[in-house]
């Protein structure tokens, strides 16, 4: 079997949706009856992940209390679980320079993020060279900014834009490497404002085009659209 490692960025205050959802972490928002962080890990070791580091840091004891239940009653037991704790936000990419110091990660490894529901994709980023991110096409790339692909790599970044119109965005799924992070010297930073404009202008950052369903539950209009996917049998689009 083909070890796939991914991390889990699940340390984030999740504040655009507490108003839908305030009592407990955002990956843990109920989603029929059941934490959405349940149908997300559900899909990842269908999709062959077999060891998953969750990065935590906000009610980080609440995740890992689920963490806990899931490996004694969800099946989950072919997948290694760890937990790596944040001691103050450190931002996307301070947590995953945390983590490779923390876990001793692999040299090469996937990054989700713990908020968007992916119906595929693992696999295939699995086989790309790092660093590389997924990227899927929307209807409206408005909330998001749209990512300008040529030739397979990422030339720009477009700021989030007033007018609806479709285009292609990040899809929070990454493949990356731990020698990127090896200096890290203890500071907040961001994987998305800091780390791959950088790559972008090197000419270093890979683009994975996936065709799957995609959605970002971070805010209530779209976390209540994936309960009414998960309630009507998951039929059509989310």
């Amino acid at each position: 079997m083909t070890q796939i490692d991914l991390c889990v960025l699940a340390g984030g205050f999740g504040t655009r949706l507490r108003s839908a959802v305030a009592e407990v972490p955002k990956p843990l928002a109920p989603v029929a009856g059941r934490p959405y962080l349940s149908y997300l890990i559900d899909s990842w070791i269908g999709q062959g992940v077999t060891s998953l580091t969750f990065l935590l840091h906000h009610q980080a004891d609440l995740i890992e209390q689920f963490l806990q239940v899931g490996r004694q009653s969800a099946g989950w037991d072919a997948c290694a679980i760890h937990t790596v704790r944040e001691p103050r936000p450190l931002g996307t990419g301070g947590s995953i320079a945390n983590a490779v110091r923390e876990r001793a990660l692999p040299e090469e490894f996937l990054v989700v993020n713990a908020d968007t529901w992916l119906g595929s994709g693992v696999e295939q980023l699995a086989q790309e060279l790092a660093p590389t991110m997924a990227v899927v096409h929307v209807a409206d790339a408005t909330r998001y900014g749209a990512v300008l692909m040529r030739e397979g790599k990422i030339v720009s970044f477009l700021e989030k834009q007033g007018e609806a119109r479709p285009g292609w965005i990040n899809a929070g799924l990454y493949r990356l490497s731990a020698h990127w992070f090896a200096n890290w010297d203890g500071a907040p930073f961001s994987l998305e404002r800091e780390l791959f404009p950088t790559w972008v202008v090197g000419g270093q950052l890979r683009a994975s085009a996936l065709s799957t369903e995609f959605i970002d539950i971070g805010v209530p209009e779209d976390y209540f659209r994936f309960c009414r996917w998960i309630e009507t049998g998951r039929k059509g689009a989310p």
